[in-house]
């Protein structure tokens, strides 16, 4: 399965942006999946997780309260809802799925080798 993240931009702090995850070539719907950002020069971080049904969602402490994972099943999507933006929020956000298991009844991980599948990435920048 391919995916493709969209959905970034270049927003003011305190703003609100809402990424989305696609995917083509299968079907999400058995799937865990998250969300992972990147800064250059550092390592890839997770920022969200989320079961095959929704019934379960992980977030990391620095998003937590603020950002809410969800998906589309239907559609074949997955989404990154972002609110009260800091600029340290701002990096590329990738979606990542782990096919290697699907119908976990858990979130897939935190680690990036919890998952097999990811999209190119789509860059937020948030200024000050």
């Amino acid at each position: 399965v391919q995916l493709q993240a969209s959905g970034g931009g270049l927003l003011q702090a305190g703003g609100s942006l809402r990424l989305s995850c696609a995917a083509s070539g299968g079907a999400l719907r058995s799937y865990a999946m998250g969300w992972f950002r990147q800064v250059p020069g550092k390592e890839r971080e997770f920022v969200a997780a989320i079961t095959w049904t929704s019934g379960t969602t992980a977030y990391a402490d620095s998003v937590k309260g603020r950002f809410t994972i969800s998906r589309d099943n239907d559609k074949n999507t997955m989404y990154l809802q972002m609110n009260s933006l800091k600029p340290e929020d701002t990096a590329i956000y990738f979606c990542a799925a782990d096919t290697v298991r699907p119908y976990r009844k858990v979130v897939a991980g935190e680690q990036m080798s919890d998952y097999d599948s990811w999209g190119q990435g789509t860059q937020v920048t948030v200024s000050s």
